[in-house]
């Protein structure tokens, strides 16, 4: 189901429940892309889709259930705002220093370069988390 709420800036604000599965990054990086292009970032286009791939990837593989939210919002004119949704609230995000050699261990890093802050919230009462959201803010003005 694909939801879009008007927010304060006046830009909607998207967000969609996609299978927990591998091709779910090609639908988010989708609406990363189409979000941005009716926002006028086209310019932010590759570096967003980079970063809500590393954070639909990271869903799949550690996450459980059989679901995923994806959310892409503005919340000011010169902010992007990405989040995935996942029932998985004590698999927590922690960027690693991977060895020269390794194949995997890069994709907060890469998180990290692309964003002006990344994190995650838990979701659900404190005595009992239901989810986590992992989210990245990424600094986009509107194309001139």
């Amino acid at each position: 189901m694909n939801v879009v709420r008007p927010r304060r800036t006046g830009h909607p604000g998207y967000n969609v429940v996609l299978p927990r599965e591998p091709k779910t990054a090609t639908e988010a990086r989708c609406l990363v892309r189409v979000s941005l292009s009716a926002w006028g970032l086209d310019h932010a286009t590759d570096p967003a889709e980079l970063v809500i791939s590393e954070l639909v990837a990271n869903a799949v593989r550690h996450a459980r259930g059989p679901m995923v939210r994806v959310i892409v919002e503005r919340p000011t004119d010169d902010q992007v705002y990405l989040g995935v949704v996942d029932r998985a609230p004590n698999d927590l995000p922690q960027q690693q220093t991977p060895h020269a050699e390794a194949a995997q261990g890069r994709g907060l890093l890469m998180v990290d370069a692309f964003t002006t802050r990344w994190g995650y919230d838990r979701l659900g009462p404190a005595t009992r988390f239901w989810g986590k959201r992992v989210w990245a803010v990424l600094a986009a003005e509107a194309d001139t």
